[in-house]
């Protein structure tokens, strides 16, 4: 029977696959990159390896099929994936590693030139999170569990609210974390920022 439990290291090759099965807007993009690894590198390994207190995984039959990872602080875990995890994979995936046009330079540009969360989001929640479930352990409501173990560690942490980016045509992503008390933050034609408050007094 899937269950939530705690991640173990020896859960990190399955939640790199769980991420390229679900890397195309929830959708399996196995067939769209050349290195399976890639993704995973990106979205998966540096939560893994910084802040694995906080990584619980849906364990099916003994096989990690979904997880839900956090950085309790967005602007630290950016300075230390700068330090510490973008420039071995700089190293190991220079631009122009693949065609221009193909998905997978679209990543290796993200790791030369990541991303940064907004100051008007990172003052408010500072907390951010990656959930990702494939689609054999949809529909079984671990995906709720796996955000209230989350948001359970973060409550204890004293942490004041968390924040995460879904695909704006994901409709039924965005309908999933409003139930569970979400808000939108901002939005733009590819990504809409959603947020939850913790530790309202």
């Amino acid at each position: 029977m899937p269950h939530v439990r705690h991640y173990h290291p020896s859960d990190r090759d399955a939640l790199y696959d769980v991420c390229l099965r679900t890397g195309a807007d929830g959708d399996d993009a196995t067939d769209r990159y050349h290195d399976p690894r890639l993704l995973g590198s990106v979205f998966v390994g540096p939560y893994l390896e910084f802040h694995p207190d906080l990584a619980w995984v849906v364990d099916n039959d003994g096989t990690a099929a979904g997880y839900i990872l956090c950085a309790p602080d967005t602007r630290a875990f950016e300075a230390q994936c700068e330090r510490e995890w973008w420039p071995e994979l700089r190293r190991r995936y220079p631009l122009g590693s693949f065609p221009a046009t193909s998905t997978d330079e679209e990543v290796v540009g993200l790791i030369h030139a990541p991303p940064t969360a907004l100051p008007e989001t990172v003052t408010s929640f500072p907390a951010h999170l990656h959930i990702d479930l494939v689609p054999e352990v949809q529909g079984l409501h671990l995906g709720g569990a796996l955000v209230a173990k989350l948001l359970d560690a973060l409550t204890a942490r004293g942490s004041i609210g968390v924040h995460l980016g879904v695909s704006t045509a994901n409709i039924r992503a965005i309908g999933f974390y409003k139930h569970l008390g979400f808000d939108e933050l901002a939005h733009d034609d590819t990504t809409t920022t959603m947020g939850k408050r913790l530790n309202l007094t």
